[in-house]
């Protein structure tokens, strides 16, 4: 992860080829880099948006992200098209929950990822996910939507998120990947809801893909996709390694090994960094390779 470098222009509709443009939502952050990419498919008569963001209330952040005036500039970049879909890739609060207004102010139906089922695990565990979002149709792993010009694929990626999907254009060969492939930063893969088994399947899935491009919600377009899944999934190899290695040297808490882990760490990430260490001890120990007693970590005999 990185600090989000000078700010982005928000609010504006920006042509990133004949069938998509993005819209920028000021919600910039170390989370959300230089914020939400809502992104507009179709030049045509109708087009779908895809993340609608951020809504209007809230305060920068995380999970607390806010998104004044995000809505106005969707309906300025659809102009006299008619708004065929509201699709989400997830419900983080930085990524579903402009759905609702922007819903009440079109009509255009909301179609996509499923709402949260998560089991309660402890006081907030859900604090960063839309509570609100309610999709009038779900979609399933290869399901599509046709409009005007374009057809829209759905791609189940759990992993960062159970309910996280992302989408292909099939036209042009543009893949929407949500949060779960990014060039500036790696997911974050938080537990209960992340999963890393998931998350890898959901990567090595990506990589046996021929998508031509990928349209991150965060960060600039991944020209090079396979490439860079391919980079992706020897980090995520490498972490793995680097936890067995520490642990080989003796029983540690997550606390203490993520400064080892991440060198130069920006401090307001390191309880990303730590939900991502155990999702990874929580895989290994489904592998039967870790063991815990609370939250002390140990090679398993």
């Amino acid at each position: 992860m990185s600090i989000p470098p000078k700010p982005w222009p928000t609010g504006l509709a920006e042509q990133c080829e004949p069938l998509v443009r993005r819209v920028l939502a000021p919600n910039a952050s170390p989370y959300t880099y230089t914020g939400t990419q809502t992104y507009l498919v179709g030049a045509g008569g109708d087009v779908a948006v895809i993340d609608p963001g951020p809504a209007g209330t809230g305060v920068a952040g995380h999970a607390d992200t806010h998104g004044e005036g995000h809505v106005d500039a969707i309906i300025a970049a659809i102009g006299t098209a008619r708004l065929a879909a509201i699709l989400c890739t997830h419900t983080h609060r930085d990524h579903s929950p402009a759905a609702a207004e922007l819903k009440a102010r079109t009509g255009a139906p909301i179609i996509g990822c499923a709402p949260l089922a998560m089991d309660d695990d402890g006081p907030r565990a859900d604090a960063a996910f839309d509570p609100d979002y309610s999709p009038d149709r779900v979609l399933s792993d290869g399901e599509r939507l046709a409009g005007d010009g374009w057809t829209i694929q759905a791609v189940a990626t759990p992993g960062h998120t159970s309910n996280h999907l992302c989408y292909a254009v099939l036209e042009s060969g543009a893949l929407f990947t949500g949060d779960h492939v990014m060039a500036w930063s790696t997911s974050v893969v938080s537990p209960p809801d992340g999963d890393m088994s998931a998350y890898m399947k959901s990567l090595q899935k990506l990589h046996d893909r021929d998508d031509r491009v990928y349209y991150p919600a965060h960060g600039p377009a991944v020209e090079m996709p396979r490439q860079l899944v391919r980079g992706m999934l020897g980090h995520r190899r490498q972490r793995e390694a680097q936890i067995l290695r520490l642990l080989g040297e003796g029983p540690h808490r997550i606390a203490d090994m993520v400064p080892v882990m991440y060198k130069g760490l920006d401090p307001r990430l390191t309880g990303a960094a730590g939900r991502s260490v155990l999702a990874h001890m929580i895989d290994l120990r489904h592998q039967g390779r870790v063991t815990n007693e609370g939250d002390l970590w140990t090679i398993a005999a």
